[in-house]
């Protein structure tokens, strides 16, 4: 691993987890992670309720833009989270993956997407501490 970690977070639609992770984790790293999010399938625009429960934090993820994941995002990462993408990620030896198993906000509202969003914080400083301690 690098000086500067790199970290993808991958789900589905890179539109409600993934993003909400990025976000998170680029906001408690304050700079000492690399950060990126894409999508298997990504969907139109970000999850309004996502945005909507980030914007409770303070934080601000309406101008994001759901990406289409690539084989050079995961080339480029140190470790890989997987959201749900299936076997839509490629596998590269030497990557570090890990699978959060954490519920789709897809259709729900903000009062639903609240302990997702808690869920990903609590597992993003976990990475984070595990990152720069480790």
């Amino acid at each position: 691993m690098t000086d500067s970690p790199e970290v993808l977070f991958v789900c589905v639609h890179n539109a409600g987890r993934s993003q909400m992770a990025a976000a998170l984790l680029q906001h408690h790293a304050l700079g000492r992670v690399a950060v990126r999010s894409a999508g298997s399938e990504p969907g139109e625009r970000v999850n309004p309720a996502a945005a909507q429960a980030l914007a409770e934090w303070g934080l601000d993820i309406t101008a994001e833009v759901p990406t289409k994941l690539s084989t050079s995002d995961v080339e480029a990462a140190d470790v890989v989270i997987t959201m749900g993408c299936g076997d839509a990620c490629p596998i590269f030896p030497g990557k570090r993956y890990l699978d959060w198993d954490l519920d789709d906000p897809a259709g729900r509202d903000v009062e639903a997407v609240r302990p997702i969003r808690d869920d990903i914080d609590r597992r993003v400083r976990g990475l984070l501490a595990e990152l720069l301690d480790g």
